[in-house]
């Protein structure tokens, strides 16, 4: 073995290692967040206590590199962790993985020192971020003066706004009309949370809404463009797109991995408190599993290609170009689709193997469906099917939109 053989076996063995780590982390994490699971979402408390679980375990810094103060892991690592964590509680899943995006998205907006700056001060302050770039209606407005910005309007997030030490927002300059991605300091007057994001799932995830009113915004905080414009963003920041959406991908896998498991836990005979509709050896019951088993695992063996994709492309930087994005993206889209499928089926096929046991509140199975479909609700799949189909059929890139 030659010496970069061993330097690099080295550094892999450091890195299994760590990541490792950051897995038993979460699992521990989640396993605590399983044990009053049923009770905090049937109680629908705005998730403090939740989040600071999370910063406790260090959760919250794991994406910032080492150098600037974090836990220095990966996406990869990130995306395993928000899993892990969904399969206990779908809503705590999803503001882990809106926050890893967010506090992640200077990197694609933003150059290299603002990026740099931003995450030194979110690792310090150990920040939870929330907010969200998709398009919506009304527009909040980026207002420019002497002395930086000033940014007025309303709208409503269906994560993290109203636990979020830092929004991350889109807001259209009012001169130009050109979207900005901006980073908010909630403490800053003029912003207004508000508790008004009642969902019949992701109860936990902290939407709400919020206002804005002449609140300033340093030149460094306004972290660069969102437009879809061809030629505006280069191929590199259009990796934030399937960045997101393999944040729903685990997100979705999480869920419908979580009700496979505590369906699976109450149907075996060892369970003296279960009185299944079906006792496990029924052909309909080994069968409904088993397609239940299937459709999980090729929705994540899916989701395990769009994420070697995206490691190749984050890997490329500034060497990407627009085809090898949109191959990726059409990927993250294409895993989005399988994976929301997947969990929508999941969650609700699998109380019929319990029967009418199932629909008991103390057993609180219907969060998970109830969490699937909310969250599957803002990603309409037919919109990510006409995507593939007009990138196969037509060679049609897809088009910069960030997900909810």
């Amino acid at each position: 073995m030659t010496v970069v053989d061993t330097a690099v076996g080295e550094r892999e063995a450091d890195e299994g290692s760590d990541r490792a780590r950051w897995l038993h982390i979460a699992r521990e994490a989640a396993d605590d967040l399983a044990m009053d699971a049923v009770a905090r979402e049937q109680a629908g408390k705005t998730p403090f206590d939740e989040v600071a679980r999370l910063r406790e375990a260090e959760l919250l810094t794991l994406l910032i590199p080492a150098e600037h103060g974090g836990g220095g892991a990966d996406w990869r690592t990130a995306y395993a962790v928000v899993r892990r964590i969904a399969t206990a509680d779908g809503a705590i899943g999803q503001l882990l993985g809106c926050h890893y995006f967010l506090s992640f998205s200077a990197r694609f907006f933003a150059g290299p020192h603002v990026s740099a700056r931003v995450e030194r001060e979110a690792a310090a302050g150990q920040w939870c971020w929330g907010g969200g770039f998709a398009a919506r209606e009304p527009h909040v407005t980026l207002t420019a003066t002497g002395s930086g910005c000033l940014l007025d309007g309303h709208q409503s997030y269906p994560t993290g706004a109203r636990v979020a030490d830092r929004l991350a927002v889109r807001a259209v300059r009012s001169d130009t009309g050109e979207p900005m991605a901006v980073l908010v300091d909630t403490a800053q007057p003029g912003v207004v949370c508000s508790d008004d994001g009642e969902t019949f799932g992701q109860r936990l995830a902290a939407g709400g809404s919020v206002g804005f009113d002449s609140v300033p915004v340093a030149d460094d905080d306004v972290l660069g463009s969102l437009s879809p414009d061809e030629g505006v963003l280069p191929p590199f920041a259009g990796l934030a797109a399937p960045t997101a959406r393999l944040v729903s991908v685990q997100l979705c896998l999480g869920i419908a991995e979580g009700v496979l498991a505590e369906v699976r836990e109450y149907s075996r005979p060892v369970n003296a408190h279960a009185q299944p509709y079906s006792p496990p050896q029924d052909p309909y019951v080994l069968t409904a599993y088993g397609e239940l088993a299937v459709a999980a695992r090729a929705a994540s063996a899916l989701a395990d290609q769009a994420l070697d994709a995206l490691d190749q492309g984050l890997a490329r930087g500034e060497d990407l170009d627009d085809d090898e994005c949109a191959e990726i993206a059409v990927l993250a889209t294409a895993a989005e689709a399988a994976a929301s499928r997947a969990a929508q089926q999941i969650t609700a096929r699998a109380l019929d193997v319990i029967g009418a046991d199932s629909a008991a509140s103390r057993h609180g199975l219907d969060r998970f469906w109830r969490n699937a479909r909310t969250h599957t609700l803002y990603e309409p799949v037919a919109h990510r099917f006409r995507e593939v189909g007009d990138y196969v059929l037509n060679g049609s890139h897809p088009p910069f939109v960030l997900p909810s």
